[in-house]
């Protein structure tokens, strides 16, 4: 069982250095360095149960949301975690979060949102 173990956390060890050290990270990071959607986001989504978000888009082309959890009655959902790219004078992307029952606790559903932003300034347009 040992050496499973070393192996395991060899592996792992192994994949996160490699992971940090990539080639291909290092390049994406270094295309979009200078992108103004790179930073932290106040945004306001009218469709959604609570309608004032946070984002924050990464240089290597991840990004994160964040919402009060109490925005919804009913449901709990996650912070959501996605990817961004770059698509003509637009950003695509999409997150994922994870939604629980407030009474039972029980699983909900996997969401998975879509969107195509601009930034003009400090301003994002766009649709989800």
């Amino acid at each position: 069982m040992k050496t499973i173990s070393f192996f395991v956390i060899g592996f792992l060890f192994a994949t996160l250095l490699f992971s940090m050290n990539s080639p291909f990270r290092n390049a994406v990071e270094a295309n979009n360095q200078n992108d103004p959607i790179i930073g932290t986001w106040f945004v306001k989504t009218p469709e959604a149960p609570f309608k004032y978000h946070m984002f924050v888009f990464n240089s290597d082309g991840t990004m994160q949301q964040a919402n009060p959890d109490a925005g919804d009655p009913n449901t709990s959902d996650s912070d959501g975690k996605g990817i961004w790219v770059k698509d003509g004078n637009k950003i695509k992307g999409k997150f994922v979060e994870v939604t629980a029952d407030r009474t039972t606790h029980a699983f909900v559903s996997r969401g998975e949102i879509a969107f195509d932003i601009a930034v003009d300034g400090d301003k994002l347009a766009g649709s989800a």
